[in-house]
């Protein structure tokens, strides 16, 4: 296609005039009097621009570049997105350096107040059907980042069907985000440091997505808050699932990388994929599972530090199952696994390194009962490989590969199967 070139100012003319034109969906939270200075409280400026869109059947409702101060909480109308100005999610790993009095200075900034002191109150933010929060940095200014942390309520509670959150940072928040009681909530790209709990799902029936979660200690590496958050902390926490979804998730320095719990609603069962956790006291923790499967690939898990540094733990009242494949342990833990409960557990294709490290004889894997598989790992030690305790109903270990000799403890009084495994001695 040829332009003439003395076409060329009224096309550009036009472009200009379209990309001025008011759009009728977006709503200036600035326009309904919300200052952005750090001190006035927003709260009703920002819940009247919410409303706005909510009565004109949707929208978006924008925060220009600002540090809004925040005394109350929100509520996001349906089909309404509430906007800032970053389309990645963005970091401020500096933070923790300066006067943890000052907000971030860029971008778009939430600082959060209400309700210090206690969880029981509502959600800063809360999300409905076809919500969303997006492009947000979530600060809590009277947080102490050389102290133990002060409890609030959770930052976001996601509701109704298809809420999202996208492109958020969680600074410093007590509680993060609450995702429970919804159908196929959507989290994708949100990094920070939640310090008691990341997220929670729990009560989905229809498949809920979680994607690019990255919780490191960015605002504060500071002693006392780093060891209550290592003692306290829990980053994923799962209930009832119905086949939820996780992809490349990442948290270092919990209690508890990934903790399945059984609640009222039920249990879970999903797709884990890329997941990790570093420098967590328990990586993964499974009370319990779904029978239909906590199916966990390409993990990496890392354990070093508390009273007992264990990569996972099953616990006694465990009856679903669990599979981890393509995965990879390391650090210099206690043990890799303790397995209990009636369920199954089953390791394929994974590479385990650094168990042992008080030299006490303890194996890597620790069966005391349930059903456990093992094949095809490597065993990077040449230390004791695994434990079959009696109550061990079967086992299949096979077709591993272990430094130095083979050392299998069997106390089963069960069928157990130990084939094609090779030493190197």
């Amino acid at each position: 296609m040829r332009i003439l070139t003395n076409t060329l100012p009224a096309l550009l003319g036009a472009t200009l005039l379209a990309a001025a034109a008011p759009n009728p969906d977006l709503y200036s939270v600035r326009d309904f009097g919300a200052k952005g200075d750090g001190a006035t409280d927003d709260t009703a400026a920002f819940q009247k621009a919410l409303e706005a869109a909510k009565q004109a059947g949707g929208g978006v409702v924008y925060a220009p570049r600002g540090n809004y101060f925040f005394a109350g909480h929100l509520d996001v109308p349906g089909a309404v997105t509430l906007k800032g100005v970053w389309e990645s999610v963005p970091s401020h790993v500096g933070l923790r350096n300066r006067d943890a009095a000052k907000p971030t200075d860029d971008g778009t900034t939430f600082l959060v107040t209400e309700s210090q002191g206690r969880e029981d109150g509502p959600a800063f933010i809360t999300l409905h059907d076809n919500s969303t929060l997006k492009g947000v940095v979530l600060y809590y200014p009277q947080q102490d980042p050389a102290e133990e942390p002060k409890p609030y309520p959770w930052a976001i509670a996601m509701r109704g069907k298809n809420p999202a959150v996208l492109a958020v940072e969680l600074l410093n928040p007590y509680n993060g985000i609450d995702a429970a009681h919804n159908e196929r909530h959507l989290i994708r790209d949100v990094h920070g440091q939640p310090l008691r709990r990341g997220i929670f799902v729990d009560d989905i029936y229809d498949i809920g997505r979680i994607e690019n979660v990255h919780f490191n200690p960015w605002w504060s590496l500071k002693p006392r808050l780093f060891q209550w958050q290592q003692e306290h902390g829990e980053a994923f926490i799962f209930g009832r699932s119905d086949w939820q979804y996780v992809f490349n998730t990442f948290c270092f320095g919990y209690n508890i990388g990934y903790k399945f719990i059984k609640t009222r609603a039920g249990v879970c069962n999903g797709n884990f994929l890329g997941i990790g956790a570093d420098d967590c006291f328990t990586a993964v923790v499974v009370d319990e599972s779904a029978p239909f499967g906590l199916l966990i690939s390409n993990g990496e898990f890392v354990s070093f530090h508390g009273p007992d540094p264990t990569m996972v733990a099953v616990g006694t009242n465990h009856t679903g199952s669990v599979r981890f494949v393509n995965c990879a342990f390391w650090g210099p833990c206690n043990q890799i696994a303790k397995i209990a409960g009636r369920g199954t557990v089953g390791f394929s294709d994974c590479t385990f390194v650094q168990w042992d490290r008080n030299k006490e004889g303890r194996h890597a894997i620790q069966a005391d009962s349930g059903t456990v598989l093992v094949r095809g790992c490597e065993f990077r030690e040449d230390k004791p490989q695994i434990e079959l305790g009696e109550a061990v109903r079967r086992a299949v270990i096979s077709d591993n590969i272990f430094t130095g000799k083979p050392r299998l403890t069997n106390h089963s009084k069960h069928p157990v199967n130990l084939s094609n495994n090779a030493g190197d001695e």
